[in-house]
Order: C-alpha cells, then structure tokens, then sequence
C-alpha cells in the first residue's frame, strides 16, 4: 500500500530535539503497553547459510556471558535478517502511521525501540495486520527461532541488570522485564559497535548522553539505513520519538544522519568528534 507523502525533518524541526528530550513512560504502564504491543560461499559459489551451534534443548547457556541465554539469540544468517527488516519497517511506520497497538503511555524513545521489537517477533498473520491498523504490509519471512509468545523470554525481553545470564534471572524478581528505558538499552541489551558510521547495520541503536538533564540523560534513535519508505536515495535514515513532555506528547521523527551532522546545537550532531555522541550499538540477540 502507499503511504501518504510526510515531509522529513528539516533544520528548523532539528532544534525541537534539545528541548523535547527523551523521557521514559513510568515502568508502572509496561503491562498495558505489553498487552497491546553470515552467509558464506560455497565452492561452487552458491550461497550457504552460516548457522551457530543451538543451545541442547532444557538447557539455559549463556555461552559469551553477554547476560542473553542463548535460547533468545537469533542463531541464524536468516533469523537476523528478517527481525532486522521487521524492527527497522515497524519503527519506519511509526512516522507515517502510528499503531493503535502502540500505547500512548510508552510513547518515547526507548517506547518507539520496545514496541518494534516486541512486534517483530509476533506471528504476523491476518489478525496480526488488522489490530496494527491501515498501511501495515508484510516486511520480511517471519523469525523461525521462535514468536514472543513461545519464545524463551515469553513478554520479558530485556535485561535489566548485569552479569553473565543465570536461570534464576527469569524469576518473579530477575534480571528480565517488560520494560527498558534508553541506558537500560544500552547498558544491558545491546553492545558497542563503534562511533564511525560505516560500521553500523540496519536495527543498531544510536544513543547521545546529556548530562544537562538529571532524570533521563540518555537518548536512544534507531538506524535505518536505506530507508523503505521514501528513501531519497540515501542509505543513512534513522527513526526515533523525540519524547513527551507535559502538554506535549512528542513525535516520531524520521531523518538523515547528514542532515543530523549539521544540527544547530552540536551536541546533536552524530560524529566521532562529539562526546555527547555515544555512537552504534547493536542488540545482543543479533550479535
């Protein structure tokens, strides 16, 4: 289906970020928002897929200590290609077509990042695409490893504290929730990848530190790459939601890294040379 034209951000729209900071929505609302929310050649040259070592069944291994049980990483070439491709399309369309599926109490940053990643792993079937709302299409083959609701983590995606996994962390009062703020993001479910564009993929998180702001210092955009929708020939997009405020509930925002660069307050600016910039992360289930 094609979308309705939406024109992106410009520069004027750029300086709104400073002042419309990431806030998190209160972990409190997390249950309502729950509720609704490498190949290798072969020597003939024809293509292969790389599959890493499944974890023995009714095992719970942490294999490189990451704090993600290796049951929830995405163990194949395929797999992470098609959450990719899911996450970074549902987060796109959040710009042109917000969900009704997306509660309006977790609509922020890290909201914008939970809510694609949550509805990339459901099972994308009729009932699935009428609940989203008009203008939702399939994106990508669905993730074989497993759906949110038969998955290892069940609703509980996100790591919320330190150390190596341990199967006590899936406890009433583990290390797993079905909330996460921006520097719970970074921190726990996600790794450095570097600061330099050129390393970043489709579905790693960008996040800027502002030390200025006491409450929630952190904010989390995600790279698109070459954008679906309207890409203009470039291959740099990220989304994010500028985060809410009172009497103002923010918005979904869709720009170029180059225009970015260029940002009136140059704490904004996504470059190597900016210490607010704290550069690409990318999820530890794709890693």
């Amino acid at each position: 289906m094609r979308l309705p034209p939406r024109a992106t951000l410009g520069l004027l729209m750029l300086a709104a970020l400073a002042s419309a900071g990431c806030r998190r929505a209160a972990p409190a609302a997390a249950l309502a928002e729950v509720g609704r929310e490498p190949r290798a050649a072969s020597p003939d040259g024809a293509r292969v897929e790389t599959v890493a070592p499944r974890p023995a069944a009714g095992r719970w291994d942490d294999a490189d200590r990451d704090g993600i049980p290796d049951r929830a990483e995405l163990r194949t070439f395929s797999d992470r290609e098609s959450f990719r491709r899911w996450l970074t399309g549902l987060a796109e369309m959040q710009f042109y077509a917000p969900s009704r599926e997306w509660n309006e109490g977790q609509r922020d940053c890290a909201g914008l990042v939970r809510f694609a990643w949550r509805e990339a792993l459901r099972p994308h079937d009729r009932a699935w695409f009428q609940r989203m709302g008009a203008g939702y299409e399939p994106l990508a083959p669905e993730v074989r490893a497993y759906t949110l609701e038969r998955g290892p983590l069940g609703e509980k995606l996100f790591r919320t504290a330190p150390g190596a996994f341990e199967e006590a962390d899936l406890g009433a009062d583990g290390a797993f929730s079905e909330y996460a703020d921006a520097r719970t993001l970074k921190e726990f479910n996600s790794e450095f990848v570097g600061r330099e564009r050129r390393a970043a993929e489709p579905g790693d998180l960008i996040f800027f530190h502002r030390p200025w702001v006491q409450k929630y210092p952190f904010h989390v955009m995600l790279f698109l790459g070459p954008a679906r929708v309207e890409a203009q020939g470039g291959d740099d997009w990220v989304v994010y939601h500028t985060g809410a405020s009172p009497g103002d509930p923010g918005e979904v925002r869709k720009v170029r890294l180059s225009l970015l660069d260029r940002h009136p307050d140059p704490r904004w600016r996504p470059l190597a040379s900016n210490r607010n910039f704290l550069g690409f992360y990318r999820l530890k289930i794709l890693r």
